[in-house]
């Protein structure tokens, strides 16, 4: 069975670094190589935002509100994409997901919460 396990979330103060991780399980490494990746985020009551994606071949889009700020990579190798969080704000607090998408079907991560407060 795919499983996406999220990590690296915690607490920060604004202006603040993070780096989350995504680790696949359960498909080998090719399957994961053709797999686009992406991180999303849910604020309390707010919806799932797109954050940014990169593709099994490289290309690689983000979101309007983290442009800039945040960095998206992928290490095959390992299985894992990750997220570079960079000059932190408040409004950046949410659950942060992982998703994986292949042959048109989306499999999702549990989520890990980042918090950014003084």
């Amino acid at each position: 069975q795919v499983q996406l396990v999220e990590s690296g979330g915690g607490s920060v103060q604004p202006g603040g670094s993070l780096r989350l991780s995504c680790k696949a399980s359960g498909i080998i490494t090719s399957t994961f190589w053709a797999s686009d990746m992406g991180w999303y985020r849910e604020g309390a009551g707010s919806e799932r935002e797109f954050i940014a994606e990169i593709s099994s071949g490289g290309g690689i889009k983000y979101g309007d509100s983290v442009k800039d700020r945040f960095t998206i990579t992928k290490d095959n190798s390992r299985k894992s994409i990750y997220l570079q969080m960079n000059g932190l704000k408040p409004e950046d607090t949410a659950v942060y997901f992982c998703k994986r998408r292949t042959g048109g079907t989306d499999y999702w991560g549990k989520g890990i919460l980042v918090t950014v407060s003084s």
